[in-house]
């Protein structure tokens, strides 16, 4: 036998979606279960494992009988359902086998690789613009399929490659609209357009854009010779400028002597920033080098003026910034010709702008643009350096086109396409091949069979969501923390006031919460989301401002928010999800602030689980008895008024949720997707996994149970998503602070399969 998992089995199925119609699945049979302690196990199976393995389960009990996951299509007309399946009961500790070729592969329920579900969204839910016609074709919104394209640009999430934070983002690429009708006032001409390059002159354009690097290192000593750098000069000076008011100056410094005063100044300015990095980014950030001033022949300041060109300026009148803009561009054709003649160039922008203006002499007007190194190298790397260093990821293309308006996606020639149902379609079973690869390590390595008990599991789990064995350790890893208000507080649910809400999130970006102090004893980063703060906050450092309304409305008097806030709510999540691992995090965490956000937690619980509300709703932030029974009652209340169907989990949110729920739901979804390890807090996350499992069920293969909260419905919530928690301290806190103090077993557990030795390496006797 294979070294058995020890997750509880899922109590049930996900549910279906509003307007679709659930597609039969075949049966499976359930497969025997064997005890977690069991130390001898024959090879799981590798080579000829399936990519991706389902398990279905068996027929429920008729009294609780629910929809299956299911593929969604659109109801035209509604088919036949197929009988509802029964689920098997759990077996507490006792994991399960997969049979795969006639050969088990040891999983856990909530990890089986299971086939893709279609999440398909119904017509309505795209809206046609105006005075356009719906189209007659296609009844559903689907995700574009996939299409030939540049091999050089990341299309869609799965093509993500690591991307610098550097400057590469400054390519001028534009795209054209899709072919359309011309507009009835566009000039008509009767000649031929303007010639566009051959496909040779064409392709070299691309391709120098594509190969243009930001270099740290391997740099040359050999000199330029004038009439190169004269060129690269010349290059960058027939750059497009505002009211052609060409802002740009370029201060060549060859001399070592300020090339190492220069040198001092960055190194100043490197280890400050250095200082502000929690410490998973630290450590990456201690293996990039900023040697270049010293190492290239050639240095290049680039300034602009903003008073060039004169008072009345064309195009900078309300546009101040457009001069060192103007010098961005100059930046930019400097370095694609510096490309073309071989030259590396690295910029570098760990400098205090005033003091390099003073240090090197030059007019107190002029802001620096740039600080470039130029010189030849060994060789130019096939992917930025940052890329290679894992600090961060370009973002595809698809997720940076608009169509007409912000948040109407779609590439030229495309149809624009859902955030939610992209999402959806993206999030694939756990990789079959790398979780039998796992569970063979983990009996190899130098230790008795099943001794490291749930980090075995979790470290099978993180190489079958990475495709990789021994899977990559989570780090550096980021907190996710949601704040919104609750319309609910008015029903008296808690002693807190509401504005405690914006002054919790002020201590967070202040660094004064405990969540604030967990990251930093990790690691990890913290990022705060105003998603529903009833008040106006600030803008300040840390927070991302992606409000949707100020508060959810009274969940007892009517709905807390419309269906598409709440949908637009799970796409701030989606959104944040993306930046977070665009930004290089391997690892995600949920975290959340609100007032009153346990009551609406535990009215989704209730509606999930089937649970009473009495038995789900806890004391929160630590409410007298008179106030829990009040609690419970108002949970009551708006069940009764809403009748939540658990088969429409938007339509559950929007009723009874918060708009940190739904950002939360987004993060699962997003961090899915991304095949990223998102790590659940408490009973808030617990509240969202249940939204976002009856939305996709294979979600939970990125789930990882952070701790088990002294909330009731949170107990609740883990046993109906069959997870089994890290940490059990009766934390009741929320902010991330319970999925923080998992984060370490989490990498822990990824760092064993990596430094581990296995008994053959170590020439240590197995028995």
């Amino acid at each position: 036998q294979a070294p058995p998992v020890s997750q509880a089995v899922p109590q049930d199925s996900a549910l279906a979606q509003p307007d679709v119609v659930p597609a039969a699945q075949p049966p499976a049979e359930t497969a025997p279960v064997a005890h977690p302690t069991a130390e001898e196990a024959p090879d799981a199976p590798r080579d000829d494992v399936p990519q991706d393995v389902a398990v279905f389960p068996a027929p429920p009990e008729p009294a609780h009988t629910e929809a299956t996951p299911v593929a969604a299509t659109v109801e035209q007309p509604r088919p036949e359902q197929a009988p509802p399946a029964q689920e098997p009961q759990p077996d507490d500790s006792v994991g399960q086998f997969l049979p795969v070729d006639g050969a088990p592969v040891p999983t856990t329920p909530h990890l089986a690789p299971t086939p893709p579900e279609g999440f398909v969204l119904p017509p309505e839910s795209l809206a046609a613009e105006p005075g356009t016609e719906n189209p007659t074709t296609d009844p559903a919104l689907e995700v574009p399929a996939p299409r030939e394209a540049d091999p050089g640009l990341a299309q869609s999430a799965d093509d993500l490659d690591t991307h610098a934070a550097d400057q590469d983002d400054l390519v001028d690429a534009s795209v054209s609209a899709p072919e359309q009708a011309a507009p009835q006032d566009a000039r008509r001409s009767a000649g031929p357009a303007a010639p566009a390059y051959d496909d040779a002159e064409r392709a070299a354009v691309l391709k120098v854009i594509r190969e243009r690097r930001d270099i740290r290192n391997g740099f040359r000593g050999d000199p330029i010779p004038h009439e190169v750098l004269l060129r690269v000069l010349e290059a960058a000076h027939t750059a497009p400028s505002v009211g052609h008011s060409q802002p740009w100056d370029f201060v060549v410094i060859r001399s070592a002597d300020t090339r190492r005063a220069m040198h001092e100044l960055a190194m100043r300015q490197r280890e400050a920033y250095a200082k502000s990095l929690p410490k998973g980014r630290a450590k990456q950030f201690k293996e990039l080098k900023i040697e270049a001033i010293l190492d290239t022949p050639v240095n290049i300041v680039v300034t602009a003026d903003p008073t060039r060109g004169g008072r009345h300026t064309l195009g900078r009148h309300t546009q101040p910034q457009m001069a060192p803009y103007s010098s961005a561009l100059a930046v930019e054709n400097l370095w694609l010709a510096a490309r073309a003649e071989g030259l590396g160039v690295g910029w570098v922008s760990f400098f205090d702008e005033r003091e390099m203006v003073r240090a090197l002499g030059l007019p107190e007007h002029l802001d620096v643009v740039a600080y470039l190194c130029v010189g030849y190298v060994d060789e130019f790397p096939d992917e930025p350096e940052l890329m290679q260093a894992g600090w961060s990821k370009r973002r595809p293309l698809s997720w940076v086109v608009h169509e007409e308006t912000y948040g109407r996606r779609a590439l030229p020639g495309e149809a624009p396409h859902d955030l939610l149902a992209e999402t959806v379609a993206q999030i694939r079973p756990l990789d079959a091949k790398a979780l039998g690869e796992a569970w063979e390590r983990q009996k190899r390595m130098t230790k008795p069979a099943g001794a490291l008990g749930m980090l075995e599991i979790i470290s099978a789990q993180l190489s079958g969501l990475s495709r990789q064995c021994p899977p990559p350790i989570p780090e550096p890893a980021a907190v996710a923390v949601f704040a919104g208000d609750h319309g609910v507080h008015a029903q008296g649910v808690t002693p807190w006031p509401q504005e405690v809400t914006a002054q919790m999130v002020a201590n967070f970006l202040g660094g004064g919460a405990v969540c604030n102090a967990f990251a930093t004893q990790v690691g990890a980063e913290v990022c705060v989301v105003d998603v529903g703060v009833a008040t106006d906050l600030p803008a300040t450092p840390g927070l991302l401002p992606r409000k949707v309304r100020a508060g959810t409305s009274d969940m007892t008097t009517g709905p807390a928010m419309t269906r598409e806030e709440a949908k637009q709510a799970v796409e701030v999540g989606i959104e944040t999800a993306r930046d977070l691992v665009a930004a290089g995090n391997k690892a995600l965490l949920t975290g959340e602030m609100g007032i009153a956000n346990t009551t609406a937690s535990a009215a989704l619980i209730s509606v999930f689980t089937g649970a009473d509300p009495a038995e789900v709703t806890g004391r929160g932030t630590g409410i007298n008895d008179e106030t829990l029974a009040r609690k419970t009652e108002v949970v009551r209340r708006a069940l009764e008024l809403h009748r939540p169907d658990p088969a429409d989990p938007l339509g559950v949110l929007a009723a009874i949720g918060g708009f940190e729920h739904a950002a939360i739901v987004g993060l699962l979804l997003g961090g899915a997707s991304l095949r990223t390890p998102v790590i659940l807090d408490g009973v808030s996350a617990g509240a969202a996994a249940l939204v976002a499992r009856a939305i996709a069920p294979e979600v939970l293969a990125a789930c990882i149970a952070g701790h088990r909260s002294a909330e009731p419905g949170h107990v609740a919530a883990l046993n109906k998503l069959g997870l089994r928690p890290l940490v059990d301290l009766d934390l009741r806190l929320g902010e991330g602070t319970g999925a923080l103090l998992a984060l370490p077993m989490v990498q822990s557990t990824a760092r064993a399969m990596h430094e581990v030795a296995t008994f053959d390496s170590a020439g240590v006797t197995e028995k």
